[in-house]
């Protein structure tokens, strides 16, 4: 059996989901706004992972799931949570649910995309570059600082500068400008990532298992996600052939930071040379698919089959 948890109408899990049903493999999937009508026992003995998951009127055998694909949002902003007092019962099932889910995911044998402890080098940026340099993909000079006047030395330094969150929390990449400097005390209460500006294109990968899609993305703007919030912005996204040492390097990556599947921020240089920029341990591939026409969602599908 495989399980998918998350919010059922958003574009990935709905597109794997459809995939499943079209391989006629056995899928339940598990809404994540019915914890009111769902519950979980977890049952730990002899070194042996299993319990029950029930949702609405049936009981599923967690020893009976094989895969599972995951993209949960954080519960406290569930739209049947969100207006309820932090003292409300329901926040608090709500919460324990999830909570032992998460835990389940972590233990189970079964094959996780993704599990949530590997997840978590996204959480903190600078740790996960440390990761990925350690992993041997080459990263941007980077700064990370609340000083306004380290801030000034650098872009003097490299000319052009972009600069972004360091938390888990998604952002939007931008570039300093002359009209930043006189922002920069609000660094001081809130430490920011700098990087050298680094020139050629961007590429996103996504690795599942040891397949691999590259997208390109030709872009005017320094965040090719936001490029319809910028004036006169424009990006255009093709399917891109990485070599094969790029590859291997990619899948090493996702390997080496505990991701079945992993999205992969690069920028290929006009000399050839790949940087990395960040690992998403749970990519919104759809956006790359829907526009390329990638078979990524076919792919996690099969990945998910596979472990039976």
């Amino acid at each position: 059996m495989i399980l998918l948890w998350g919010i059922p109408s958003e574009p990935p899990l709905a597109m794997v989901y459809e995939e499943l049903k079209r391989m006629a493999a056995p899928v339940i999937m598990f809404n994540q706004r019915q914890f009111e009508n769902s519950d979980m026992e977890l049952d730990l003995r002899d070194g042996q992972v299993g319990g029950t998951l029930r949702i609405e009127d049936t009981n599923y055998a967690l020893s009976d799931i094989r895969s599972a694909y995951v993209r949960p949002m954080d519960d406290t902003q569930l739209p049947e949570i969100i207006a309820l007092p932090s003292d409300d019962p329901e926040r608090s099932r709500c919460r324990a649910l999830n909570d032992l889910m998460l835990r389940w995911l972590d233990i189970t044998p079964a094959r996780i995309v993704n599990r949530p402890e590997p997840m978590g080098s996204n959480m903190s940026k600078p740790y996960q570059m440390h990761l990925i340099r350690q992993l041997g993909l080459d990263i941007p000079e980077t700064l990370i600082t609340n000083d306004p006047d380290e801030v000034i030395e650098f872009h003097n330094q490299w000319g052009r500068v972009i600069y972004k969150s360091i938390s888990g929390v998604r952002s939007i990449v931008k570039e300093l400008k002359k009209q930043d400097i006189s922002r920069l005390d609000n660094i001081r209460l809130c430490p920011t990532q700098f990087q050298q500006y680094v020139e050629g294109f961007d590429v996103r990968v996504h690795t599942i298992g040891n397949k691999v899609f590259a997208t390109r993305a030709d872009t005017n703007v320094a965040d090719y996600r936001y490029s319809p919030r910028e004036q006169d912005g424009k990006t255009e996204l093709s399917p891109y052939e990485l070599s094969a040492e790029l590859k291997q390097r990619c899948t090493n990556l996702a390997t080496g930071l505990g991701l079945d599947f992993a999205g992969i921020d690069l920028k290929i240089t006009p000399d050839g040379r790949a940087y990395c920029f960040e690992v998403n341990p749970c990519p919104a591939y759809s956006y790359y698919e829907m526009h390329t026409g990638q078979p990524i969602a076919r792919a996690v599908a099969e990945y998910l089959d596979q472990a039976f």
